[in-house]
């Protein structure tokens, strides 16, 4: 509470605590919205979901044994996809019940560390760090290992781009062409986990998977292309990221003696932004002609499919 006081006392950009705010918040919302526009057209999101919730268990043990939460969140995370990956690579299926039954034991461990970090560890404050997180309130030195394990993200997904392409279309046809299907899938959800994880320290577990989400179905909603649809989503993300803390900011001088909660500003941003696309895709396709609405009914996929083929030559 008194960090967001100190935040409202300065000027917006002068602000230490601003600055460092935009520099990560950035970082992570730039990776987390090209890798959720992967998510989303492969299906994963529930898995996106868990990954941010079982990397709350290395948040919350960090707590505990007094190391930094980066370490905390990144360590559970990749242990947490990799474990899935392994066990679940058969069938799609498969991998949705070893998501939920490894997220079941994840979020009992995740609840008895919070007890022990507040009755043992006196860190009253853990749950909420843990769970809605706050820009404000992030360690400076953790800019380099936030920038690092971004940049490796992407590098993931930089190698695997053209794999990721086709086995999100076909995973036959991916095989068919000499795609390591398994290699893709451990690769994905290694840079999935880093994205997500990242996402967990800077605004909070439970609320992570509306940045890898929201900007991703909101870019899509504007364009089939799959590269397009990538950076679109990235600058979504970063875009909402960046007003949803001069939002919070400035709210110290609308709500009160506090600011409004960053996380909140901006996961409300993502949802408003998503919902105003919608909306605006739907009048638009309701103001086509059925033939025209009938040409344009390909979805992402197909679309995406010719610019596969186009890469795999």
């Amino acid at each position: 509470m008194g960090s967001d006081v100190a935040v409202a006392s300065g000027g917006f950009l002068a602000s230490p605590t601003v600055q460092t705010a935009l520099i990560l918040g950035g970082f992570v919302a730039a990776v987390t919205g090209i890798v959720g526009v992967f998510t989303v057209v492969r299906g994963q999101s529930f898995a996106g979901h868990a990954l941010a919730d079982l990397g709350s268990v290395g948040g919350a043990g960090a707590f505990l044994v007094s190391i930094n939460q980066v370490w905390g969140f990144v360590g559970a995370g990749i242990i947490a996809a990799l474990l899935m990956e392994l066990i679940g690579v058969q069938r799609l299926k498969g991998r949705d019940v070893t998501t939920g039954v490894v997220l079941s034991l994840g979020m009992g461990v995740t609840a008895l560390f919070l007890y022990w970090d507040t009755t043992i560890g006196s860190s009253s404050n853990a749950a909420v760090s843990v769970l809605f997180g706050s820009l404000f309130v992030v360690n400076p030195a953790v800019i380099g290992p936030v920038i690092g394990l971004s940049i490796a993200s992407l590098v993931l997904i930089v190698a695997a781009y053209r794999w990721l392409l086709m086995s999100s279309l076909d995973t036959d046809l991916a095989t068919a062409r000499g795609v390591p299907v398994r290699l893709t899938g451990i690769m994905f959800l290694i840079a999935l986990a880093l994205a997500v994880e990242l996402s967990s320290l800077t605004i909070g577990a439970i609320l992570s998977t509306a940045l890898l989400i929201g900007p991703a179905a909101t870019a899509l909603l504007l364009t089939r292309r799959f590269g397009l649809a990538a950076l679109l989503s990235a600058a979504i993300a970063v875009a909402t990221t960046w007003v949803g803390v001069w939002v919070s900011y400035e709210s110290y001088n609308w709500g009160g003696p506090t600011n409004w909660p960053v996380s909140f500003c901006i996961v409300a941003l993502i949802f408003l932004t998503y919902l105003a696309v919608r909306i605006g895709a739907h009048i638009h396709s309701r103001r086509l002609k059925p033939a025209t609405e009938a040409s344009a009914a390909p979805a992402v996929a197909k679309d995406a499919g010719r610019h596969v083929a186009e890469v795999m030559g």
